[in-house]
């Protein structure tokens, strides 16, 4: 029996800081108006030289520091965003360039809020098939690209951030327990980017329109979300063959302190027992959890042989739980230089697109040969 464990983490988040009093100076809000219904009073917003991958390589790189696991060693790279660098290549074929993860099969995953819980479950199931031994699970999110700053319903709820998870297999028993993945369809148009993809590709009619910016149902997202995370915690806690009472900590995603309030409520869990962040980082969508998670690690809220549930929702409409055994990172004799695989990861790089170039040229001789 193969368990998937979770032996390292790591986040990145921008350093500009945008406070409400900041919005309130660009849109028709302030301070009390949005605290009031969301408990944000500040976000983090990636600068112009900062994107998805980038925010994705330095929590990677920080996951894999704490694992102390050389890049080299990863098999599978998963990227979950619902702002990734481009449409393709995946974001996490440039994660795996840049840390020189060169035998990592890499791809992206798209749930939109919950995808990282998605991210997490197929890389446990891809450990527990016996197909791979070391995984890196990663959320990365700059929405603020995607936002309308005159539209205040929106723009005060997303920031930008990033977070990673290395699962490893392991025999001994723990690590992830259970998950439970849900998904209806019917409830899209409440939370939606509706330009840019096959549907609504890019023209002067969509930039017009205002469709490339995030649309949202404020009021349906939040009746929906209040009904499905304190059941799906129970689902996941239930799959495990655990009680609720067994819970020692919930890392939910961070939209809303409201929506967080009433899952505690249908828990009939204490507030103390959930894992809170969202007023420094709003709504990282995707990265929410792992933030939140090296946050509660840091602060000594979650420890070796805790039982953890991190549960969220979001566009799709998508939700869903997944239940672990904190496991922390495996001991070891000597540590990696991460460093120095960055540096030859570069190098790796250079060395590879000059070669494609070279074959180019060749190919071209040889042609006009024919």
């Amino acid at each position: 029996m193969v368990y998937a464990h979770i032996t390292g983490w790591g986040m990145a988040v921008p350093e500009k800081i945008l406070t409400n009093d900041d919005l309130s100076k660009m849109v028709d809000t302030n301070d009390e108006w949005i605290r009031s219904r969301t408990g944000i009073r500040e976000r983090r917003i990636a600068s112009d030289e900062e994107s998805s991958a980038t925010l994705a390589t330095k929590a990677a790189i920080r996951a894999l520091n704490l694992a102390n696991l050389k890049p080299t060693e990863l098999d599978l790279i998963i990227v979950s965003s619902s702002s990734p660098e481009h449409i393709f290549p995946s974001t996490a074929s440039l994660v795996q360039d840049n840390i020189g993860a060169k035998k990592a099969g890499a791809f992206d995953l798209s749930a939109a809020c919950t995808g990282f819980i998605y991210a997490l479950d197929m890389g446990a199931q891809a450990i527990r098939s016996g197909s791979v031994k070391n995984v890196l699970v990663v959320g990365t999110e700059t929405l603020s690209r995607f936002i309308d700053w005159t539209d205040r319903n929106t723009c005060s709820l997303f920031g930008d951030g990033a977070g990673a998870f290395v699962l490893q297999a392991d025999e001994r028993p723990g690590g992830v327990l259970s998950s439970v993945l849900h998904s209806d369809g019917s409830g899209g148009d409440l939370l939606t980017l509706p330009a840019g993809g096959s549907k609504y590709p890019a023209s002067a009619a969509t930039v017009r329109d205002g469709l490339h910016f995030i649309q949202m149902d404020g009021k349906g997202v939040f009746r929906f979300a209040t009904r499905v995370m304190a059941r799906a915690t129970k689902e996941a806690m239930e799959k495990a063959g655990l009680e609720i009472e067994d819970l020692d900590l919930i890392v939910p995603h961070q939209a809303n302190m409201r929506i967080i309030e009433a899952a505690a409520r249908g828990l009939k869990m204490p507030m103390e027992k959930f894992m809170v962040n969202l007023d420094r980082y709003g709504n990282t969508s995707t990265a929410s959890i792992p933030i939140a998670t090296v946050e509660a690690f840091e602060s000594g809220r979650l420890k070796e042989g805790d039982t953890v549930v991190f549960v969220g929702f979001g566009a799709g409409l998508t939700w869903g739980a997944l239940a672990t055994e904190w496991s922390g990172p495996r001991p070891v004799e000597k540590r990696v230089n991460h460093g120095a695989y960055l540096f030859w990861a570069r190098i790796r790089s250079v060395i590879l697109r000059l070669m494609r170039i070279a074959e180019g040229v060749l190919w071209g001789r040889y042609g006009r040969g024919k």
